[in-house]
């Protein structure tokens, strides 16, 4: 199993403990790669990003010192985060050259009505802010609310082109089966499109742990179904843990392994010096 981690929150955003500590929990755990990737800044006020470019240099310079520090036992990177959305968030090229960022992972948290000006969080503990805000954004209407999330997530992938994307099917999680099955006929159309999506433009999916072992989700994100489909059409994967605490820096790393194995999967994607490699498991 190779043990790795590129998708790593730290107290610069929404992360309990500073970036020192998850690097100490990687050697710890016998990782040779983390990436540290914390959410990029936002221009409204939230409580997880990153608060502002000069926070994000101060976030640049101290991975840059710890990679030197560390960089016998450990290989570290510089990553961000980055949410889309649509007429809002910042270019991913400009916050990559901004802060000479080593991959980009790019995610959906938020995702806006085009008619209205409205974002709907669908991540985060509460299940509650899920359901009032489709309910309230998009007029109740499920259908509407989810087919918007998969269409922002294809227009992320063409127009800003991240490395990685980030917890694919998250749009499941507060869900829970009730207000739509992911079998449904019209679920499983926006995800094909978006998987043709993802194919053309060769981008890396993460199979993401979080759900698991936050007990928010009996399956990675994406699930199974996904995952399955991707190996058909040859899209590359990558594990990552999206710890937001340096004990989470390899929460259900076995199961996710174990999972992609029994599907078929036999490599995953790793940054290095010399940019992206097939590491065999």
């Amino acid at each position: 199993m190779s043990m790795f981690n590129l998708h790593c929150h730290s107290n610069y955003c929404d992360g309990s403990s500073p970036l020192r500590e998850y690097a100490d929990a990687a050697v710890s755990r016998g990782f040779h790669t983390l990436g540290f990737s914390s959410h990029a800044p936002l221009p409204f006020e939230n409580k997880f990003a990153l608060r502002d470019e000069r926070a994000l240099q101060d976030y640049a310079s101290e991975i840059a010192q710890l990679r030197k520090e560390f960089q016998s036992r450990l290989a570290i990177y510089t990553a961000l985060e980055i949410d889309y959305i649509p007429g809002i968030s910042d270019n991913f090229d400009h916050l990559r050259k901004l802060a000479n960022l080593d991959y980009v992972i790019g995610g959906v948290h938020l995702v806006r009505n085009a008619d209205r000006e409205q974002l709907w969080f669908i991540d985060g503990p509460r299940q509650e802010i899920y359901v009032e805000g489709f309910r309230q954004i998009f007029d109740g209407d499920i259908q509407k609310a989810v087919t918007a999330y998969w269409q922002q997530m294809r227009d992320m992938i063409t127009t800003q082109k991240p490395d990685i994307v980030a917890h694919l099917d998250k749009i499941k999680m507060h869900n829970q089966n009730r207000f739509f099955s992911t079998t449904d006929k019209w679920y499983v159309e926006q995800v094909e499109q978006t998987l043709e999506v993802i194919a053309a433009a060769g981008t890396i999916v993460e199979a993401n742990t979080r759900g698991l072992y936050k007990g928010r989700s009996d399956e990675l994100f994406p699930g199974d179904a996904i995952l399955k489909r991707m190996l058909a059409m040859n899209i590359p994967v990558t594990v990552n843990s999206d710890a937001h605490r340096p004990e989470e820096i390899d929460g259900f790393y076995l199961h996710a392994y174990d999972t992609l194995q029994r599907i078929g999967f036999r490599e995953v994607m790793c940054f290095t010096d010399k940019g992206w490699e097939e590491r065999g498991f």
